[in-house]
């Protein structure tokens, strides 16, 4: 189990870079160019772009990343790394809004510069590029803001995964205390006598050493008759 939630984070974490590194390429690069270029530069690459992003390197990342961070979702919650889940949810969450904006946004603004036709046969490639051209840079930003943050929390998710995982790992490298550390400290109680000089002190004697027996006492007593010494010494 905990390889495959190890498997799921790290390929949605890959996933979502992808995606948030591609149309971040274009926000910042791809588009900003194509805006310098001739109303017939832009209308002809983006046409080629859009039919030739739709292939399995791209529709694999794009697609799979959503069941990859449902399952990271559904493994951290059922098992370990329950501290990266609000993270996962986050990420989730970010990545569909974003592919719903793709969906949404992007998608219907492709569709229509392709049925644009050939920009060989466009009359008004002018007002082809000004009906596509800003509303589909700005749905790129959004999405390219969305897919990035989604990206941070996944990779944040994963750092955190892993460092509780490295925490119960040296935690049961350490293994349990010795019983008799244990039970040392479980069965410890305060001695009943003082364990130094003071008053009610007694010495104790070392375990298994014979005790003393007792001996003969000595008092003072009066004397019994007539005659005898005051204070005289008898032993009992």
């Amino acid at each position: 189990m905990r390889h495959l939630q190890t498997g799921a984070l790290l390929a949605s974490v890959l996933g979502t870079g992808l995606m948030a590194g591609l149309f971040a390429a274009f926000a910042y690069a791809v588009m900003p160019g194509l805006g310098r270029s001739s109303d017939r530069t832009l209308v002809d690459a983006m046409q080629g772009i859009n039919k030739a992003i739709v292939n399995p390197v791209f529709m694999l990342p794009f697609m799979g990343s959503i069941p990859l961070l449902g399952l990271a979702v559904v493994l951290a919650w059922r098992g370990q790394g329950r501290e990266a889940l609000p993270w996962l949810i986050a990420a989730l969450v970010l990545y569909v809004v974003a592919f719903g904006v793709t969906v949404a946004g992007n998608i219907p603004l492709n569709d229509q510069l392709d049925r644009a036709g050939d920009p060989d046969r466009i009359k008004d490639l002018a007002a082809v590029r000004a009906d596509f051209e800003d509303k589909w840079v700005a749905w790129n930003v959004v999405r390219a803001v969305l897919h990035t943050v989604a990206f941070g929390l996944a990779a944040y998710a994963l750092i955190v995964y892993g460092a509780h995982r490295l925490a119960d790992g040296a935690e049961a490298s350490r293994g349990p205390a010795p019983a008799s550390v244990v039970q040392g400290v479980a069965g410890w109680q305060q001695p009943q006598q003082p364990v130094g000089p003071g008053p009610g002190w007694q010495p104790q004697p070392p375990q298994g050493a014979p005790q003393a027996q007792p001996g003969p006492r000595w008092e003072y007593r009066a004397a019994p008759f007539p005659g005898a010494r005051p204070g005289a010494v008898s032993q009992t």
